[in-house]
């Protein structure tokens, strides 16, 4: 366990200043690949008693998980597939450490050289592998985790590595249904990049609260993302207004429209059951993709779990846009 705080602690010193959008290499860790995850609008660092959870929040490792089995999978725009796999394990002295792999595969493309003389085809991938530990703290409601991850990208015969680390602390509370997550995602750094151009991860810390109703079967979730930087908007050019001079006027982002882009909301119906259902608002997403003059139900979420005796089934509707969206499919099983 003190070693690996050491590697944490030495990758947390090599972290760059942080950002979003499109400006960090290895966008692919930011998207949802398990289902109740995507179902919930993404990001959410609450979720218990679920091994896909340990690759969003360390900390949500625990006992419950011995032996649990996960592979997740869906297709994003065009060709590209993306998914997770995900393993937890108790050993005998009564630690529990976690393997798990996240890929985005961007299928085949066609090559051109500078003389628009084709190529052939080639393909390009993203792929993280982490290894994690929990450590619940006795006698409490509060657990701290880490997972270290090697990332690998892909594209032709060009390719980059880098490290990370994903640093996590979570409080369940069973008997009030109360949890609140606490995690600071993707610190670390390239070894080595395309071409010799550095490019800082996608670092992000997200904090979450989650509470299960009384008398009442459903579970509301509440997530704060990108807590590290304030100013996430995006001004879309589609919605600028020109003049009669031709004058061109940016779309504003106001004080309370960037308030609400770090807002993740979701609800769980039945969560105790062995059916359940699952909706969200990714108050991001839902701004950033949303169509001028079509309403478009861009950034809501839906899904479901159902449970056949060992086995569990999942499925994730994800609303980017009319043109494309996600779905998403998940089966877990306890060995």
């Amino acid at each position: 366990m003190r070693k690996l705080l050491t590697l944490v602690s030495l990758i947390t010193l090599t972290t760059a200043t942080a950002q979003v959008g499109d400006k960090n290499a290895y966008q692919f860790l930011q998207m949802p690949t398990s289902p109740k995850q995507a179902a919930l609008g993404g990001s959410n660092v609450t979720i218990t008693n679920e091994v896909n959870q340990v690759l969003y929040n360390p900390a949500s490792l625990s006992d419950e998980m011995n032996n649990m089995l996960v592979v997740n999978f869906g297709r994003y725009y065009g060709d590209t597939s993306l998914g997770s796999a995900a393993y937890a394990h108790k050993f005998k002295n009564g630690r529990n450490f976690h393997v798990g792999v996240t890929f985005l595969n961007y299928g085949s493309m066609d090559g051109y050289d500078e003389n628009g003389i084709t190529t052939g085809s080639f393909s390009g991938n993203d792929i993280a592998v982490s290894v994690g530990y929990a450590h619940p703290f006795q006698d409490t409601n509060f657990s701290v985790g880490a997972n270290i991850k090697a990332i690998s990208s892909t594209l032709e015969s060009y390719n980059s590595f880098a490290v990370a680390a994903d640093i996590g602390g979570l409080y369940n509370d069973p008997e009030t249904g109360w949890a609140v997550g606490l995690t600071a995602k993707n610190l670390g750094g390239q070894l080595s990049s395309y071409e010799d151009t550095r490019e800082s991860l996608p670092f992000e810390v997200v904090l979450g609260f989650s509470k299960l109703l009384e008398n009442v079967p459903i579970r509301w979730h509440l997530t704060l993302d990108n807590l590290q930087k304030w100013d996430i908007s995006f001004s879309n050019p589609n919605r600028s207004q020109v003049d009669l001079e031709n004058n061109v006027t940016e779309e504003k982002v106001g004080f309370g429209n960037n308030l609400m882009r770090h807002v993740v909301v979701g609800i769980e119906l039945f969560p105790e059951k062995n059916f359940n259902i699952r909706l969200g608002y990714n108050f991001k997403n839902g701004e950033e993709m949303k169509l001028v003059e079509q309403r478009s139900f861009a950034g809501f979420t839906a899904g479901f779990g159902l449970q056949v005796k060992r086995f569990r089934i999942e499925y994730a509707y994800n609303r980017f846009t009319l043109a494309g969206n996600t779905n998403l499919f998940g089966l877990s099983v306890k060995l």
